[in-house]
């Protein structure tokens, strides 16, 4: 790689390129958008984003999910005999979509109205749609 117009193959002389370059250009962007801040005073940034940004943002309100938004997704993924890192194939999944949607809609919509994503959830408490 061309660091500082000299070719380098040192792995470390080419990350501290890259975190360089990149460190510039948010600084860059930050000074293009709002100009006149002094990018060397931004200690915290939940200060200067609470400083900076004070209007409050509407909460954001989620629907239930159906079976059918579910299906659709499920029947959507392209159908290949690759595993992933669980070692099942999209073929699988689309396979065993009508025997899971329903245990797959409980679990989204708990997520959806209590804001906690379960660790384990206890099989009696999925009830069929």
């Amino acid at each position: 790689m061309n660091v500082n117009n000299k070719l380098s193959s040192n792995p470390q002389t080419i990350a501290k390129a890259f975190n360089t370059n990149f460190l510039s250009v948010a600084e860059n962007l930050l000074t293009k958008n709002f100009p006149g801040i002094n990018t060397t005073n931004i200690i915290d940034l939940l200060t200067y984003l609470r400083q900076n940004f004070n209007h409050i943002f509407s909460p954001m309100k989620l629907k239930n999910t159906t079976t059918y938004e579910i299906d659709k997704i499920i029947q959507s993924i392209k159908c290949k005999e690759s595993s992933g890192y669980d070692e099942k194939s999209s073929t699988f999944f689309k396979i065993s979509a009508p025997y899971v949607l329903s245990p797959l809609i409980f679990i989204f919509n708990k997520i959806l109205t209590t804001g906690v994503f379960p660790e384990r959830l206890k099989f009696s408490e999925v009830k069929p749609l």
